[in-house]
């Protein structure tokens, strides 16, 4: 169900309930399928009868209708995967932030100047006491990685038997010591995995173009962080598979902080029209 916070300027909408406000803004009539949802706004108070737009809506509807800089982050953990982001228009930003087991997502506007203190929160960023190892990376193929995370959910057991069988997994992969038995502590620590995706309008080749960083990571928790080179990020629909190369390097928090901040254009960046 919508709700927003006219306090803090804060709204919880679910991807349907954007759809029905982008289908209202064209002055157009949400579809059967949207319908529930457009009943759902116009009982909070967020869409009129006649179909006109609460003003607590104007700066998102302007971020989403003319954005400056779009953001995606995905982040897969115990609960599955979760979709935050950043909306950046002309005059105002947005951090929504995806809940496990909730539709909704709270989108908050913030200053852009505080960007990069967002987007190492929803992948929460922490500085931890760096772990003492001689592994500083690790190269194998995505199967053997994921053979390793079957074995895990397939194991029965406690922490012995879970290793056990992630190791007996990857036993034979090729992996020598002691790039193995790091392996198997990164996967039986792994927090989360996660991207940072950041779009915007830029040029190339002195032509108006669509231009893309991204990051990805893993939060071993008290095994580090390991930024993933390969598969190098953005990764397309069916542009890898088991065989594809994984590869990758501990990073102090630091270094992922500088990494997350290099994602974000400057202004020199975007395109601008003659």
């Amino acid at each position: 169900m919508p709700s927003y916070d006219s306090s803090r300027m804060r709204l919880r909408l679910a991807d349907r309930h954007i759809a029905v406000l982008a289908t209202l803004l064209e002055g157009e009539t949400p579809s059967e399928e949207l319908w529930p949802s457009l009943v759902e706004m116009q009982q909070v108070g967020l869409v009129g009868q006649e179909g006109e737009l609460a003003p607590l809506l104007a700066p998102l509807l302007g971020a989403l209708a003319d954005p400056v800089l779009m953001v995606q982050v995905e982040v897969t953990g115990e609960h599955g995967t979760l979709h935050h982001g950043v909306i950046v228009g002309q005059d105002v930003a947005y951090v929504h932030d995806g809940w496990p087991g909730q539709e909704e997502s709270e989108y908050v506007p913030v200053e852009t100047n505080v960007l990069v203190w967002e987007l190492s929160r929803l992948v929460n960023l922490h500085s931890i006491d760096e772990p003492e190892s001689k592994v500083e990376r690790i190269e194998t193929t995505l199967g053997v990685l994921d053979a390793g995370f079957q074995a895990l959910e397939e194991s029965a057991g406690g922490d012995e038997a879970s290793e056990a069988a992630v190791r007996s997994a990857l036993t034979g992969a090729g992996l020598a010591e002691p790039q193995l038995t790091e392996l198997v502590a990164l996967i039986l620590a792994m927090n989360s995995m996660w991207r940072i995706t950041t779009a915007w309008n830029g040029e190339h080749e002195g032509e108006q173009a669509a231009m893309v960083r991204a990051l990805a990571a893993w939060d071993c928790g008290p095994h580090g962080s390991w930024v993933r080179e390969k598969p190098a990020e953005p990764v397309l629909d069916g542009q890898v598979g088991p065989d594809s190369e994984l590869v990758l390097v501990r990073t102090p928090s630091r270094a992922i902080w500088e990494k997350i901040t290099e994602l974000l254009p400057d202004k020199a960046d975007f395109y601008v029209r003659d």
